[in-house]
C-alpha cells in the first residue's frame, strides 16, 4: 500500500481534517545469528528488512487517541484523562504500552488518530509487535518534539512490551528496528548496548525467509520460561563466580563451573547461550575476513544447538532447516526468533534462489501439510518518517 493509498484509507476512517496527515515507519527484522542471547547480556546479530508497520496519524483536537490497523477489523480508543489500561490480548496494547511509558516519563500527548499497516507476516516471529511499538515512538517523538534519541526510544519500546504487554522480551527486536540500516547487519553486545554497523556484502547470494506457518501459541509461555532456566543458572554459578549474565562467562569459564548447575536441563540452556555468543563472535570475524562459507556453517550450529540445547525448534522449524541443506547452493540455515514456529533464514546462491524456494516449499508440504511462505529479503533502513 503506497502512501497516497494509506491517507485515503485513513479518511476513510476519520474523516477530513484541517490538521495535517504525517507517515513513519519502523521494519521487521531477521536474526542471521545470535539467538536467545538478548535476555541474556550476549551478541546478537539482526538486520533490518524492507517490509515493516506503517502509521499514518493526524491530531485530532480531542483528549484521546484512537486506533485502526489495515491488518485486523479490531479498532480501539484511550481517554487521555484516564489511566491507560491492557485490553485482553488486543493489537493495540503494544502501541498503548509506548504511550503509557511515554507518561511514565513525564511525556504526555495530546490526541491523535493512527492508522497502522503492516506488511509483516503475522506470527511470523519478524517482530511485528517491535516494529509497531518503534514506529509509535519514534512517530510521537517526532510530532510532540519530546527530543529523545534512538536509543531511549528504543528502551522505551522495549520496556512498553516487558512491562504493559507482559512479555519478557530482550532489547534486540526494538534496537534492529530503530538503528538499522540498508545493506548492513547490527552486531549489538545487549549488556553494554555498544553496537557496530557492519556491511553485510552477499555478492551473488540472497537472505532468503522461510515461514512455517505453524502457530505460534507456546512462543510466550516457553520463552518465559527459557528465561527463568538461564537465571536460575546464573544463580547457580554465583556459588563460585560473580556474575550479572550467563554472558559474563567465556566457554572455558563455564566449562569449568559448569558443575556447579545440578539441573541437566538448565546446564542445557546455558551451553546454548554461551556457545551461540562464542558462534556469532566467530560469524562477525568470518564476515570481515568475506569468509561467507565459515559464516553459514556458524549458522547451521546455531540451529543445531537451538534444536538440542534450547529445545526451542520443533518439527517445522527442523523440516525446514534439514531440506534446506539438501538444497544445492545453501550456504547456510537457521531458525530465527523466539522458536516454536515462526521463520528460518537461509543464505542462498542468487540462481539457486528458485531451485530452493520449489524444493524446499515441496518438500515440507509432503512432510508437515503446511505451505511455507518464502520471501526474499532485502536489508532496509530504521524507523523514519515517510512523509
Amino acid at each position: 500500500m503506497n502512501s497516497k493509498e494509506l491517507k485515503e484509507t485513513f479518511i476513510s476512517l476519520y474523516g477530513e481534517g484541517k490538521n495535517e496527515i504525517h507517515i513513519f515507519f519502523s521494519p521487521g527484522r531477521v536474526n542471521l545469528i545470535g539467538e536467545h542471547t538478548d535476555y541474556n547480556g550476549g551478541y546478537v546479530f539482526p538486520c533490518a528488512l524492507s517490509f515493516g508497520t506503517y502509521l499514518v496519524l493526524r491530531r485530532n483536537d480531542r483528549r484521546m487517541v484512537r486506533f485502526a490497523t489495515t491488518n485486523f477489523d479490531h479498532r480501539g480508543e484511550v481517554k487521555l484523562d484516564e489511566p491507560f489500561e491492557k485490553e485482553g490480548k488486543s493489537w493495540f496494547n503494544y502501541p498503548v504500552g509506548v504511550l503509557n511509558e511515554l507518561r511514565n516519563k513525564s511525556k504526555e500527548i495530546e490526541g491523535v488518530d493512527l492508522l497502522y499497516s503492516g506488511d509483516i507476516p503475522n506470527g511470523a516471529g519478524l517482530s511485528s509487535s517491535a516494529s509497531i511499538e518503534m514506529v509509535t515512538a519514534f512517530a510521537m517523538n517526532e510530532i510532540f518534539a519530546f527530543g529523545k534519541d534512538r536509543m531511549e526510544l528504543v528502551k522505551i519500546s522495549q520496556s512498553a512490551e516487558n512491562n504493559f504487554v507482559g512479555v519478557n522480551c530482550g532489547i534486540m527486536d526494538q534496537f534492529a528496528s530503530a538503528m538499522g540500516a540498508s545493506d548492513h547487519a547490527l552486531f549489538l553486545n545487549c549488556d553494554t548496548l555498544d553496537y557496530e554497523r557492519v556491511p553485510l556484502k552477499l555478492d551473488g547470494m540472497k537472505i532468503v525467509i522461510a515461514n512455517t506457518n505453524k502457530r505460534r501459541g507456546l512462543a510466550d509461555s516457553k520463552y518465559n520460561e527459557r528465561r527463568a532456566q538461564c537465571e536460575s543458572a546464573v544463580e547457580s554459578i554465583r556459588k563460585e563466580k560473580k556474575i550479572k549474565h550467563l554472558s559474563d562467562l567465556n566457554l572455558d569459564e563455564f566449562n569449568a563451573l559448569s558443575h556447579l548447575i545440578s539441573d541437566e536441563t538448565e546446564k542445557r540452556r546455558a551451553r546454548h547461550v554461551i556457545t551461540e555468543n562464542t558462534r556469532t563472535l566467530a560469524a562477525i570475524e568470518a564476515l570481515n575476513k568475506g569468509d561467507i562459507i565459515s559464516f553459514g556453517q556458524l549458522m547451521n550450529q546455531s540451529h543445531d544447538s537451538l534444536r538440542d540445547d534450547y529445545e526451542v525448534t520443533g518439527k517445522e522449524l527442523d523440516t525446514l532447516v534439514e531440506e534446506a541443506r539438501k538444497v544445492e547452493g545453501t550456504i547456510g540455515s537457521r531458525m530465527t526468533g523466539a522458536g516454536f514456529g515462526g521463520c528460518t533464514v537461509s543464505i542462498v546462491e542468487e540462481d539457486q534462489v528458485e531451485t530452493f524456494i520449489r524444493e524446499v516449499g515441496l518438500r515440507y508440504k509432503e512432510r508437515t501439510g503446511l505451505s511455507a511462505d518464502f520471501y526474499v529479503a532485502e536489508i532496509g533502513d530504521g524507523s523514519k518518517r515517510i512523509n
